[in-house]
């Protein structure tokens, strides 16, 4: 009986040691399951955002890049546009320039060329020089069109040496090379048969020549050359008026001089001079006189407003500025339509 009774006691003891611990732990043992679940919910819904977190980045990322190219035809477009700005005004100032020197007095080849070293400085400026063209050294640089009364003709522009009345107190002078002007192909193609028809004669006069030298009249008839050279010495020379320029800058699509064929497409001064037997640094000029007559119509010289002229004026380059900035505007105006919806919506 004693021991069933401590044995009852030790039980109930036991028991209420398990109620009191269950009681104090109930706040803490209570909470653990509903607190784990959310956890571990939030958990998760951390990592997949941190895992989303870099697409999303890149996708902003993208985004801006994308928006940024839109407006970067318009930023070219507006570029365009300014440079013409800058270019017109470029153009303007050497327009201004060319004028000026072409107002200024002509100056005399004959008298001062010995004191003129720099040639690039004489450029657009007016010059007069008097001498006898050497038209077997001829250089037809072409082809170059040309509209008469309407209708566009096919040509050349010749160039030939002048070449000055030597004296014996200034044998200083050189010669120069004269762009006379604009030729038809006809008139280039009569004046070689011309020059070839002249050459086959020669031969026979100086045969015969050759043989009278034997004869005992040749002493009397031989002065009569010397009476035609006395003659020639009289003619008067011609007087030329002519502008200075420099070598044309050609085009990529513009073929190479050939000297040697005689094909010449675009003005090289060193290069004709050459070929003249010139030295390189031999001046250039573009004749403007205007002493055409009706029965040598030809060569016809430049006018001295296309001198001055430039392939694109200054106005065109504002109409260029017009268009460029038309077209900035239109693309900008785009671009903004297109992102504009993107922002309404958020």
């Amino acid at each position: 009986m004693a021991a069933s009774s401590s044995l009852s006691k030790a039980l109930k003891q036991q028991r209420r040691s398990l109620l009191l611990f269950h009681s104090r732990n109930r706040t803490a043992l209570i909470p653990i399951s509903p607190f784990s679940t959310a956890d571990a919910t939030a958990t998760a819904d951390a990592v997949a955002s941190s895992a989303a977190a870099p697409s999303q980045s890149q996708g902003n990322r993208s985004g801006r890049w994308s928006r940024f190219l839109l407006f970067l035809p318009g930023a070219i477009t507006f570029g365009l546009g300014t440079w013409q700005i800058l270019r017109r005004q470029d153009k303007i100032e050497m327009l201004e320039y060319r004028r000026k020197r072409l107002e200024m007095e002509p100056i005399n080849w004959n008298e001062v060329a010995s004191s003129y070293n720099n040639l690039d400085s004489l450029e657009f400026r007016k010059i007069i020089f008097e001498g006898d063209f050497d038209e077997g050294k001829s250089i037809y640089v072409g082809p170059r069109s040309r509209s008469i009364c309407g209708v566009t003709e096919n040509g050349y522009y010749v160039i030939t040496p002048l070449i000055p009345r030597r004296c014996d107190t200034d044998s200083s002078q050189l010669p120069i090379l004269v762009n006379r002007g604009w030729v038809p192909r006809s008139w280039r193609n009569k004046s070689l048969g011309d020059s070839h028809d002249v050459e086959e004669p020669i031969n026979p006069k100086t045969e015969d020549v050759q043989q009278n030298k034997e004869s005992v009249w040749w002493k009397f008839w031989s002065k009569k050359p010397t009476v035609s050279v006395s003659k020639e010495s009289t003619v008067t020379p011609m007087k030329v008026v002519g502008v200075v320029r420099g070598s044309e800058k050609p085009s990529i699509f513009v073929p190479e001089n050939d000297p040697n064929s005689g094909q010449w497409f675009y003005v090289d001064v060193p290069m004709i001079a050459r070929a003249c037997g010139l030295p390189e640094n031999t001046l250039y000029i573009e004749e403007i006189n205007e002493d055409a007559s009706a029965s040598n119509p030809y060569p016809i010289p430049k006018d001295v407003n296309t001198l001055i002229r430039f392939s694109v004026m200054p106005q065109d380059h504002l109409n260029y500025t017009i268009t460029w900035y038309s077209l900035s505007a239109a693309v900008t105006f785009m671009a903004v339509k297109r992102i504009a919806p993107k922002k309404l919506k958020r």
